[in-house]
């Protein structure tokens, strides 16, 4: 976290590129341009930027009152969905004299390119521009060599044969802002590049460009698929009433588990009174949908075991292979998270199947509680990650 000295530096140091000064407190979108930029670091500083809030283009304080609001505001910018892959900041304040100012620190991005709603936002000098082919094209190369996610490697078995170019063009069309598809001139692979799904370099494509568009995902992954089964009693051993491997690219495995979703839910006239009835489902829909996406998002697709969706007469549980991950932990769960597949998690939020980012497991405990369900349990280990949902009491 930066300290006032250093602050104080930044205020007076007017040539440097890596500082973005700013007296509005609302707008959103100049905010989201610059954290963008800096999160891209295309001049390859290796060190933060610093977005400015309080502070006029010359350097002198603007007599802002920095607001919890505003904080809070900033700090929303990670996880709302619309700069992706999600950057890394930190946000602060400091009271100095003449005013506040409120300080967003944003590190350089492991996986560039990072959009700002579809565009490419980086620094060229003191300003902020929208980046031309050739420099998304160095990001993008600068990518390679940084990826560290599975879902970012190359599939060195694959051809881009084995996509379905048509779904990545549908899929395009909702990722990226149609004026820079109308001026993209690339050529399909590059396409594919820019949005970390092949790698050039290796004539091939990411695994997450795999398992979004491939024509058969489980040839190169086995594991990736559902397995889906509804039992009539409370145990394992019972005999299923319906099983299925819900498999294809992700984007049909989502659908299909939506449309489980509500097969399995029932609704019924409950009472809630001597005089009242009610209609009410023994599971609300969006926590179990919460949760299965959750779990496609975040499983180890470097496991041959697949996702388990059980069904059973009292409560329903999923597995997935692939414990917490990076900065979650037992002690911190749900409250921190880390994403083991960040291309896999964008692409889910550009497809609308996620809205919001780092608040699955409390939502889902809200809407649980508010249809009268117990709490979800969770289980896990370095191995596999267990969820609990017991049906609503009668």
């Amino acid at each position: 976290m930066i300290a006032k000295d250093r602050l104080k530096g930044l205020l007076i140091d007017l040539e440097a590129d890596n500082i973005e000064r700013t007296t509005s407190r609302t707008d959103t979108d100049k905010f989201c341009q610059a954290i963008c930029a800096f999160a891209n670091d295309l001049p390859g500083h290796g060190s933060p930027g610093y977005l400015l809030i309080g502070v006029q283009d010359n350097g002198v304080l603007s007599g802002l009152t920095v607001t919890d609001e505003l904080l809070k505001g900033l700090g929303g910018i990670r996880s709302d969905g619309n700069v992706l892959p999600q950057p890394y900041i930190n946000v602060t304040s400091f009271r100095l004299d003449g005013g506040d100012v409120a300080v967003v620190e944003v590190f350089p991005s492991d996986l560039p390119p990072v959009r700002y709603k579809g565009r490419i936002y980086i620094r060229v000098g003191p300003r902020k521009a929208i980046a031309s082919e050739q420099e998304e094209r160095v990001l993008s190369e600068r990518r390679v060599a940084a990826a560290r996610s599975f879902d970012a490697r190359p599939c060195s078995e694959a051809t881009i044969r084995d996509i379905a170019l048509g779904q990545f063009d549908a899929y395009r069309r909702q990722a990226v802002d149609l004026e820079t598809i109308a001026g993209n001139h690339r050529s399909t692979e590059h396409q594919l590049a820019s949005l970390r799904f092949y790698v050039p370099e290796r004539n091939c494509p990411t695994y997450a460009g795999i398992l979004l568009f491939g024509k058969n995902p489980r040839f190169y992954l086995p594991g990736a698929y559902v397995q889906y089964i509804r039992f009539p009693g409370t145990q394992l051993t019972d005999l299923p009433e319906d099983q299925s491997e819900i498999s294809g690219d992700l984007r049909s495995v989502l659908h299909e588990l939506e449309v489980r979703i509500r097969l399995l839910i029932q609704t019924k006239l409950r009472p809630i009174s001597s005089l009242e009835e009610k209609l009410l489902s023994d599971y609300p829909e969006w926590a179990l949908r919460e949760l299965l996406m959750n779990a496609v998002m975040h499983r180890n697709y470097d496991s041959n075991s697949p996702i388990r969706f059980y069904a059973f007469n009292d409560h329903i549980e999923i597995l997935n292979p692939g414990g917490l991950y990076g900065e979650a932990t037992p002690e911190n769960f749900p409250t921190r998270n880390s994403y083991r597949n960040p291309i896999i998690a964008e692409a889910m939020k550009s497809l609308g199947f996620v809205n919001r980012f780092g608040y699955g497991v409390q939502r889902v405990q809200k809407l649980l509680a508010d249809n009268g369900n117990p709490p979800a349990e969770f289980e896990f280990d370095q191995h596999s990650f267990l969820v609990r949902i017991w049906r609503r009491p009668i």
